[in-house]
Order: C-alpha cells, then sequence, then structure tokens
C-alpha cells in the first residue's frame, strides 16, 4: 500500500476527528530498528509549517521508544501550533512512544494497542560491552534495572558500611561511574518531563504521582505491555475507537508493515539472492501527513558478497557480506 492510499486515510481520520494528522512510525523490523531521536524534529517542523495554527492535531503512533529528550520536544514542539493535541496508537507506543502520549488529551487505542513504562535504557560511549560476533557491542544499561539493584540492599536491610562500599565498588567495576551518574540523572529527568505532562490535562496530583510510579518503577519489567483497560484504569484518558475508525487505523498500520517490512527480519544474505553485489534501500521510519507531505528514514548502499580464506570451512573458503552503505537519514519519499 503505497503512501497515496494512506494519505486518504490520513484525510478520513481528519474528517472523523476534526483535526490535521501527523503520522510517526519508527521501524522495529528486526536488524533493521530505529527510534525516536531528535533528528526527526525537522520533518516535524516542515509539516507543521505547512499545516499551520490549528485547533487539532492528530498523532498516529507507532514505535518501541527512544529519545526522552525528543520525545518531550516533539510533544512541545506539536502543542505550538494546535489548541489540542490527541495520539492515535493502531499497535504500540512503548517507553518514549508512552511519553509522547502523556502529553496527549486524548489516547486513542485499538484492541491490540499497548503502551509501555517509560524508565529508559541508557546506551553510552563508555557503558558495558558484550560479545556480538567477532566484535564487542555496547548495549544499554536500564536505569530502574540499576535501581533496582541498589533498592535490593535497602530490603535485605544491609547496614554496614563495609558491605555497601563493597556493593557499590561491584557495581561500578561492571557499569562505569560516568554511566552510573548519567543513570541516576536520567531517572529523575523522565519523572520530571512526566510530571510537566500530565499536569497539563490530570489535576489530581496522587494521580499523576500514582501514573508516574507505575510507569517509571511499578510495572517491573522494561517490556511490560499496557493495554487500554490498564491505561483507563490507571486513570489515562483513553478512547476506544468505533468500529469505523478501527477500521482505518487497521488499514494503516498493514500498509506501514508492508510497506517497511517490519514482519521479515533484515538479512542481507537473502537480500542478496544469489547475486554477489546488490543495491538496497531500506525505509525504517516515516513521518507523514495529509497535506502531501512522506518523509523516510532511509538506509542506502550495496550489499556485496566475497569469500575469505577460512581453513576450518570445507571449501577452505567462507563467505562474508559486506554493507557499503552511501546514506542513512531522513529524506522526502
Amino acid at each position: 500500500m503505497s503512501y497515496q492510499v494512506r494519505r486518504r486515510l490520513y484525510k478520513a481520520i481528519e474528517q472523523s476527528r476534526q483535526s490535521k494528522v501527523i503520522s510517526f512510525v519508527t521501524s522495529d523490523r528486526m536488524n533493521a530498528e530505529t527510534q525516536i531521536a531528535h533528528d526527526a524534529v525537522t520533518m516535524f517542523v516542515d509539516i507543521l509549517d505547512e499545516i499551520g495554527p490549528t485547533a487539532k492535531v492528530s498523532l498516529v503512533l507507532h514505535t518501541n521508544g527512544g529519545q526522552t529528550a525528543a520525545a518531550w520536544r516533539l510533544v512541545n514542539l506539536i502543542k505550538s501550533f494546535c489548541d489540542e493535541f490527541e495520539v492515535l496508537i493502531p499497535l504500540k507506543a512503548m517507553s518514549a512512544g508512552t511519553l509522547i502520549s502523556l502529553g496527549a488529551k486524548q489516547i486513542v487505542m485499538t484492541k491490540q494497542a499497548v503502551l509501555g513504562p517509560i524508565d529508559p535504557s541508557l546506551t553510552h560511549p563508555l557503558g558495558p560491552q558484550v560479545p556480538m560476533g567477532n566484535q564487542l557491542a555496547r548495549i544499554p544499561v536500564s536505569v530502574e534495572a540499576v535501581r533496582g539493584y541498589m533498592d535490593a540492599a535497602e530490603k535485605m536491610k544491609v547496614t554496614d558500611a563495609h558491605a555497601l562500599g563493597a556493593i557499590l565498588m561491584d557495581l561500578s567495576n561492571k557499569v562505569h561511574p560516568l554511566v552510573l551518574g548519567e543513570i541516576f540523572r536520567s531517572r529523575e529527568q523522565i519523572r520530571f518531563l512526566a510530571d510537566k505532562l500530565l499536569r497539563q490535562h490530570v489535576q489530581d496530583s496522587d494521580k499523576v504521582k500514582a501514573i508516574i510510579d507505575f510507569l517509571c518503577a511499578d510495572s517491573g519489567s522494561h517490556d511490560y505491555t499496557i493495554n487500554r483497560r490498564e491505561a483507563e484504569a490507571l486513570g489515562l484518558s483513553v478512547e476506544k475507537p468505533t468500529a469505523e475508525f478501527y477500521d482505518i487505523l487497521k488499514k494503516l498500520h498493514k500498509s506501514y508493515t508492508d510497506d517497511m517490512k517490519l514482519l521479515e527480519p533484515y538479512n542481507p544474505n537473502v537480500e542478496l539472492g544469489q547475486s554477489n553485489a546488490s543495491n538496497y534501500q531500506l525505509i525504517r521510519g516515516l513521518i507523514e501527513s495529509a497535506g502531501g507531505q512522506s518523509y523516510g528514514y532511509v538506509s542506502e548502499g550495496t550489499l556485496v558478497r566475497s569469500q575469505m580464506p577460512n581453513p576450518n570451512e570445507p571449501t577452505g573458503f567462507s563467505e562474508l557480506v559486506s554493507d557499503q552503505r552511501t546514506f542513512e537519514g531522513w529524506k522526502r519519499l
């Protein structure tokens, strides 16, 4: 399904919701994931400038999350152009996507749609490394996992200064002290941002605190999913779509899935097929409007298959696929 077909669906949403539509999709395709980041801001500015000041903006959102500061910036940017902001979730808006949703007056969720905890994971140049293939890769550190480690000592009633020192030393040997400092700073920041977003449309301070506590820590796991019933029980303003509107959202999500191949793991060998070299283009994100603007986060380049000497292989060679990437970033489609 092409953008022109999606554009008709966007226009149907605008008519139904009496709003202007923007869609934001980050890829959750295995081995070709993307996330919410500051580089999306320019595309939002272009679309919002074309829309101009308006009564209401509906953001169609599909994401596993990303940078919390970028999510905060996008919410404030959108709200500077409209009087009312709502989020439409066909399938999922996790982590930083949930943070964006907290800034919405209304969250429209399908029966399969989910939100998630907003406890951030930090990827840092000094973060811990794990083997991945023939290289070491830096892995993200969960802010709440570190907090949980410290809480465990408290729950076990460890009070001896030497024992507490040993616990901290063990942690700092595995996670760099500068990363730990950034983690605790991030923990306070996410709570601060969530509080500011919620208080714009939730007046009950106890309810705000309860929502933040659950999303930041009490849910227990970063991959915990929150369906619309639980989101409503938390105190969020959740709306169930009509049957007709549900059909529109379902068609939109199918279009994203088909065009970005979200259900097919990205495998360079599969992309190459029987060829030894092949040009490729991966669309790994979308920012679109009903007004004719469609931007994609695109990776482009050439895949090349070559043979390397390997005495451990029966043939004496092993195949290697190299990715000669020539472009990666947002461009107008």
